[in-house]
């Protein structure tokens, strides 16, 4: 079977707007301008699409598994259902430790042997440096979108997807 290569895409800030605090009640998800055209961009080109996602809410019982899975079919039914997988770690720190949470990389090594990855040619997409951690410990290049952080040097940053998703195919020569 020939190794696949793969986008993975942190959701709250990269995906959909990011509230500050949880985002899981469907009025007040909203995907990023953006984010259809440019998941069908990376689609077109080759890319699985996988989701990777902390919702530490679960474990503190703010919100439940099935609010994050309408949140995550709102997410699919807005982008023409081309995602290929969403991967969510329930757990916090506070209240269950896990090795799926980012930055952790559970939840990509997960993917990786199931989808047959080829982590040379990936990438993570992420707005926080336990995103880039994790995309690190699984072996994958890694994209910054959104504001930087104060005193972070990032090897490369964007500031949204569309952008990140141009910077990939450029990188790729597309």
């Amino acid at each position: 079977m020939q190794k696949q290569k793969c986008v993975f895409l942190d959701r709250d800030g990269v995906l959909n707007y990011e509230r500050g605090d949880y985002t899981y009640k469907l009025d007040e998800f909203e995907v990023l301008p953006g984010v259809p055209e440019a998941l069908a961009l990376l689609k077109e080109n080759g890319y699985l699409l996988i989701v990777v996602t902390n919702q530490g809410g679960v474990a503190k019982g703010i919100y439940t598994k099935q609010d994050v899975l309408a949140c995550h079919q709102k997410l699919q039914d807005s982008c023409g259902g081309i995602i290929d997988a969403l991967y969510y770690a329930p757990s916090h720190p506070n209240y269950s430790e896990s090795l799926s949470r980012k930055p952790d990389s559970l939840m990509l090594e997960r993917a990786i042997a199931k989808y047959n990855i080829e982590t040379t040619a990936s990438w993570l997409v992420g707005d926080t440096q336990r995103d880039l951690d994790a995309a690190t410990k699984a072996g994958v290049k890694s994209i910054f979108v959104g504001k930087p952080l104060q005193d972070k040097n990032y090897t490369f940053k964007a500031k949204d997807l569309w952008e990140a998703a141009q910077f990939i195919l450029e990188r790729e020569g597309k």
